[in-house]
């Protein structure tokens, strides 16, 4: 999936070049607005990746155990890539990678409350739970961060369909597809490693 979106990002760039090519600073024709699911997406998407990627290499230094090391290293490197991805589409269409809007607009979601303590989108952790976790070692660390990982995949999964259903781009589609895909699968295989160490996620 990677590699396929990769080689469709190319494709939209390249495109994207020529249109720039002929217009100078001007927009290409037919990108997305920064009020659309696409820009809304790639915005609020880099963001709740962002912080996967931060999590990842947290628990990465509190424990020696081979398998959630792995894990969070696969978390961490294909997060970061994908956030790369949405953050250069972003530029590519001449869109900001802000808005004054608030979270989960695109969505229709921009009235629920405020997120608390750091939490701006559904499944981000708190600044809380961030201290938390770096103040824990080995299994504790381990179990902290499956469950923080598996509510954080749950909110991802829950964007993701959103942009399927609603974002216009075709590799932004397949991109949001294939995180639902792949994060549905993390979800259940930590889900087990949660079972093989006595915990369980929180909600």
């Amino acid at each position: 999936m990677g590699w396929a979106a990769g080689a469709a990002v190319l494709a939209v760039v390249a495109a994207g070049a020529a249109g720039y090519a002929a217009g100078g600073d001007e927009r290409p024709t037919g990108t997305p607005t920064a009020a659309s699911a696409d820009a809304g997406f790639a915005r609020d998407m880099a963001v709740h990746h962002q912080q996967a990627v931060e999590m990842s290499y947290l628990v990465r230094d509190r424990t020696k155990d081979t398998e959630v090391r792995r894990l969070a290293y696969d978390i961490a490197q294909t997060q970061a890539n994908q956030r790369g991805m949405l953050l250069g589409w972003l530029d590519l269409w001449r869109l900001p990678k802000v808005s004054a809007d608030p979270p989960m607009t695109w969505m229709g979601m921009g009235d629920m409350p405020p997120g608390q303590d750091g939490a701006l989108m559904p499944g981000m952790a708190t600044n809380s739970d961030l201290r938390k976790l770096s103040s824990l070692s080995g299994k504790q660390a381990e179990i902290f961060y499956l469950q923080l990982m598996t509510e954080h995949h749950r909110g991802g999964v829950h964007m993701a369909q959103g942009c399927a259903e609603r974002c216009t781009v075709a590799p932004e589609k397949r991109l949001a597809r294939g995180m639902v895909a792949a994060q549905r699968s993390e979800i259940q295989l930590m889900s087990d490693m949660l079972k093989e160490r006595g915990a369980q996620a929180r909600s």
